[in-house]
Formats: C-alpha cells, sequence, structure tokens
C-alpha cells in the first residue's frame, strides 16, 4: 500500500518503521508545517495528529477518498460530525483512542470485569493512567473508553479527575517518556482486585495502526477495533 502519514511525531515515526517494515511505501508524510497536502496517490492515511488539528486532516482525508485510520485523541466532541462526513463522502474510517491489540483485549477484561463488580458495593472503582510528560490530552483517550466502559456497568454517571465519592475517579500522571499504563482497581477493606496494562515501547500502537489499514483500504464505512478484532486471527 502507498501510505500517508499524518502527524509525525514519535508515533508517526513509529508508523512509518512498522509500514516499511511490512513492505508498504509511504507516500507522503504531512506534520504541522507541511504545506503541500496532496494525498491523491495515497490509498489509505494514519493519523496521529495534534488534536487541534484532526478534524481537518480526517476531513481532507475523506475529501480525497483515502480511507482514514485515526488515532489521534482530544478531538471527539466532534466525533458525530466527522462519522456524518464519512457516511456523506462514502468514505472508509476507523478510530480508536489505542491501536494495540493487548490495550484492546484489556477492554475486554475492563467491560467483563465491570459486569462482575457491578453488584459488589464493598468495593470502590477507580482508574490509574500514566504517560510521558509531552502528551498534550489529560486524561488520555484509553483511560475515557476505560472509564466510560465502567460507567455502563456502575452506580455512577460521570467521570472525574478530581477524588469525588459520587464520581469514578481517574488520576493522572506525567513523567519522564512513559509510554503508556493503565489500571483499573477495585477496593475494600479486605482486598484489592485490579487488572492492568503497561506499554514496553510505542511499536504495539504503530503494529496496530498499520494493521488496521491494511484490513480497511478496500472497504467502505465506519468501524471500530471490535470490528477488526473479530476478524483477526490472534
Amino acid at each position: 500500500m502507498n501510505i500517508a502519514i499524518i502527524g509525525y511525531g514519535n508515533m508517526g515515526r513509529e508508523i512509518e518503521k512498522v509500514s516499511i517494515s511490512r513492505g508498504h511505501k509511504i507516500s507522503k508524510i504531512i506534520d504541522h508545517d507541511t504545506i503541500d497536502k496532496n494525498i491523491d496517490e495515497c490509498d489509505v492515511a494514519i493519523i496521529f495528529s495534534t488534536p487541534d488539528s484532526a478534524v481537518d486532516n480526517i476531513k481532507l482525508c475523506f475529501d480525497n477518498n483515502v480511507p482514514v485510520v485515526c488515532g489521534t485523541t482530544g478531538w471527539l466532541g466532534q466525533f458525530e460530525l466527522i462519522n456524518e462526513y464519512c457516511n456523506m463522502k462514502n468514505g472508509t474510517f476507523i478510530y480508536s483512542p489505542n491501536f494495540s491489540i493487548g490495550v484492546n483485549l484489556f477492554f475486554r477484561l475492563n467491560n467483563f470485569l465491570a459486569k462482575e463488580m457491578f453488584k459488589k458495593n464493598e468495593y470502590k472503582v477507580s482508574v490509574l493512567e500514566k504517560h510521558h510528560t509531552k502528551k498534550i490530552d489529560k486524561p488520555s483517550g484509553t483511560a475515557i473508553k476505560i472509564a466510560d466502559d465502567i460507567l455502563k456497568n456502575s452506580s455512577f454517571s460521570e467521570w472525574s479527575l478530581e477524588d469525588d465519592n459520587n464520581k469514578l475517579n481517574i488520576k493522572c500522571e506525567r513523567f519522564g517518556d512513559e509510554k503508556g499504563y493503565h489500571e483499573v482497581k477495585y477496593e475494600s477493606e479486605n482486598d484489592l482486585i485490579f487488572i492492568a496494562h503497561n506499554a514496553k515501547s510505542r511499536l504495539g500502537f504503530a503494529l496496530g495502526a498499520v494493521m488496521c489499514s491494511e484490513w480497511i483500504y478496500n472497504k467502505k464505512g465506519i468501524y471500530t477495533m471490535n470490528d477488526f478484532l473479530n476478524n483477526l486471527n490472534l
């Protein structure tokens, strides 16, 4: 495939390496200072840009009939608008706050555990996420996904970054070059249950994004990571 990389930070560079290792060609790299944004020769675009440029970048791809794999977080207030634009343009779109296969299996474990713990009132649930100091959004898109899935199976109606007994607490830590750590903890007076995912490198995120691009480039419509995983032979 001919791949466009939109957003050429740490993730963009990792995607470039993974794409080339899997036999693909990087036909276009677009970053914040790129003037020429012609992507006509691209089969798919993988977007890890800044949140404030995400919507324009996604629309650029739909306008040029280029399928989109988007891992940028922090712009989801316009998610429904993008879905409508994709349908209007007969485009192809898959978004995930995290393209790591391991993280998406973690999402499934989180759902299962949340359902099991729903009526266990003696346990207090909380979410912890850790990332590098350059990460813009807080909490991470992955942590929001984790929290939202817990909310569907709990008595809480919303999450908070503050320690509030009436809300699901998300704690965020930023230090060094932390690749990404996410933890869900259920604690009572007597014991502690927790699940966690710890990313050792950015390779897992990049590999998942490239694998998704291989999967969607000849499709039409809007997809999720569950659609991808359900068709993946692990």
